[in-house]
């Protein structure tokens, strides 16, 4: 792990230590283009009290996607977890590669860390394979967002998390399209990321639990097969119910079934299913513990 724009030399203020981040990039690697950005989130993340430490591999190799291979990048990731005073983990990437740094991942060592790591969209297969081996929860966001147009809510709710107070961050509105209560910890994500754990150690036990699902690209055929997958392997039978997040490409394309009609179709006609507009790929999205309890309930 290298210190970014020398970060780590500004961790003292007044002689107090400051709380750890790293920053670290598990899936496709970021382009050249990003780094400007890169470091006004370092930045951002020093001003709110932080010590960072960026990764070494955020950035692609020799004009590939690839910031290492699967085994170096899964050493950083270990890097910042055998840290002691890791407290947070961003991973600041997505696309299609994260899963396979889970065969190199020491997970003995993940669930001693106090380390929280943080991604979205491809890192689904991080956040639920760490779920599945050790129980600890993890958060489904993009840190990125905080950077965005309209991230000033979240710059203020991110400051307000750090303060111990989550709810800002984490708290989203819903509607239930069948049934009017579930309760359960948290399982799931980016519904195509996530089923390549399918067959795996690292598929999360789903027996009462609440499936989160979201997507940024596909439109319904590949909803429906992704549906279709995970009703063959008996998931709608085991979780408490279905929480709905954002569906980019289908919902920005108006595409007809909906993300909403397919659900309902491919989950019986008692299975709870909510629906949120707050958590996914939008850069105004919420966060979600994933491995958490949560309760929810309210009228269809």
């Amino acid at each position: 792990m290298n210190s970014s724009e020398e970060n780590g030399r500004k961790q003292k203020a007044g002689g107090a230590a400051r709380r750890r981040a790293a920053v670290v990039a598990c899936s496709n690697a970021l382009s050249e283009r990003c780094r400007e950005q890169i470091e006004k989130l370092t930045d951002f993340l020093t001003d709110c009290g932080l010590e960072v430490k960026v990764s070494g591999r955020l950035y692609g190799k020799n004009g590939t996607v690839f910031s290492g291979t699967p085994k170096e990048r899964a050493k950083e990731l270990m890097d910042c977890y055998r840290d002691p005073e890791t407290e947070m983990i961003f991973d600041v990437s997505g696309g299609d590669v994260a899963n396979g740094i889970l065969p190199y991942l020491d997970f003995s060592a993940i669930g001693r860390s106090r380390a929280v790591f943080w991604g979205y969209s491809d890192l689904t297969t991080i956040i639920n394979g760490i779920y599945a081996k050790t129980g600890r929860p993890s958060v489904l966001y993009q840190v990125r967002n905080l950077l965005a147009e309209d991230g000033g809510w979240q710059r203020r709710a991110f400051r307000d998390y750090l303060a111990g107070v989550s709810e800002p961050l984490f708290s989203f509105s819903w509607k239930f399209l069948r049934g009017n209560f579930m309760e359960g910890e948290v399982a799931g994500g980016n519904v195509r990321c996530l089923l390549k754990l399918a067959g795996t150690e690292f598929w999360p036990d789903m027996n009462g639990k609440i499936l989160l699902l979201e997507a940024a690209g596909g439109q319904a055929p590949q909803m429906a097969a992704y549906l279709a997958q995970l009703k063959l392997m008996g998931v709608f039978e085991k979780v408490s119910g279905i929480l709905l997040g954002t569906f980019l490409a289908m919902e920005e394309s108006g595409s007809a079934p909906g993300i909403e009609e397919l659900v309902l179709e491919y989950t019986g006609d008692s299975l709870p299913v909510a629906k949120t507009g707050q958590i996914g790929h939008r850069t105004d999205s919420h966060g979600v513990w994933v491995g958490k309890r949560m309760r929810m309930e309210g009228k269809k």
